[in-house]
C-alpha cells in the first residue's frame, strides 16, 4: 500500500485529533506532518507494519475508545507507534528490530511539539508509544491499556488472516537465516502464552480466546519446524563425521528480536 492508498479520512482524522489534543499550529502544517506520518507508513520494506496495520490500529481504538480518558491522544500514540522502522540485522540480533518504540517516541515528541500541543499532551503520547516496548500496561492506566490492546489485536483475527499477517512479518525479516527466526518466534510466542492475559480492556476480552488459539497452533508449527531444522543438522553433522573434518564453525549469533507482536 502506498501513500495514495491511504483512507481519505486518514489526514482529516489526525487533524482532529491533534486540535483536540491542544495543537496550535495552521491546518496546513498539521497536514503536511500527517502526510510525512505516511510516507514512513508506506516504505517498501514494510510488509505487515505498513498503512493496512496503522489503519487497523485506529479502527480497534475505535471500537475500545469508550474505555479510554484521553482517545485523541491514544489515536495519536497510534499513529506515532511504529512510526520509526528497521528491520535490519544489526537491530534485529540487537532486540531492536522492527518497530523502533523509543526513536518513534522522539519523533512523536519533536512533530507534536512543534504543532504547538501542550507539553503535557506531548508527554502522555510519547509515554504510550514508549509503552508498546513490553505490551505489559499498568490496567490503572487504561489509555496505555487501549493502545495496548488495538496494537496485540491481530493476534486475535481469523486463522487466514492470521497466516497471512505471519507471511507479511516473515518477509520483513527475510534476510534472516529460517533458524534464528523460528527461534525467534518461538520465544515471543512462549512469552505471550505465559501471561495471565493477553489484553487488559474489558472490551478487548472477547479477543483473548482467539488469540491464545492462534498464537498456540503457530507455536506448536514452529516447534515441528524447529525440530525438523536440528533433525537436518544432526544427519549433516553425521555425514560430516563419516567424512572430510568440518570447516571451523562460526561463531553463533545471538537470537533476533523480530516485531510481529510484542518484544521479549
Amino acid at each position: 500500500m502506498g501513500v495514495q492508498d491511504a483512507p481519505a479520512w486518514l489526514v482529516p482524522a489526525f487533524t482532529r485529533n491533534v486540535v483536540e489534543a491542544g495543537g496550535t499550529a495552521p491546518a496546513p502544517d498539521i497536514r503536511r506532518t500527517a502526510e510525512g506520518l505516511l510516507d514512513r507508513w508506506t516504505r517498501p520494506e514494510r510488509h505487515f507494519h505498513n498503512l493496512r496495520h496503522l489503519v487497523d490500529v485506529l479502527a480497534r481504538v475505535d471500537e475500545l475508545d469508550e474505555e479510554a480518558h484521553h482517545p485523541e491522544l491514544v489515536r495519536l500514540a497510534a499513529w506515532y507507534h511504529g512510526a520509526v522502522f528497521d528491520s535490519a540485522d544489526g537491530k534485529a540480533y540487537a532486540n531492536r528490530g522492527g518497530e523502533d518504540e523509543a526513536a518513534s517516541a522522539v519523533l512523536a515528541r519533536e512533530e507534536l511539539t512543534a504543532l504547538g500541543v501542550p507539553e503535557g499532551n506531548v508527554r502522555k503520547v510519547a509515554a504510550l508509544v514508549s509503552a508498546l516496548v513490553r505490551h505489559a500496561p499498568d490496567p490503572t492506566d487504561t489509555d496505555c491499556a487501549v493502545l495496548c490492546d488495538a496494537d496485540l489485536a491481530m493476534l486475535a483475527t481469523e486463522p487466514q488472516r492470521y497466516k497471512a499477517y505471519l507471511q507479511d512479518v516473515r518477509a520483513e525479516y527475510a534476510h534472516l537465516p529460517t533458524e534464528d527466526y523460528v527461534r525467534a518466534r518461538i520465544r515471543i510466542l512462549h512469552k505471550l502464552l505465559a501471561r495471565p492475559s493477553l489484553f487488559v480492556s474489558p472490551l478487548a476480552q472477547p479477543w483473548e480466546e482467539p488469540a491464545r488459539q492462534n498464537v498456540s497452533a503457530e507455536l506448536q508449527r514452529l516447534e515441528k519446524e524447529i525440530a525438523r531444522l536440528e533433525a537436518a543438522d544432526a544427519a549433516a553433522a553425521g555425514s560430516i563425521a563419516e567424512g572430510a573434518a568440518p570447516p571451523p564453525a562460526a561463531p553463533s549469533a545471538p537470537t533476533p528480536y523480530t516485531s510481529g507482536t510484542a518484544r521479549p
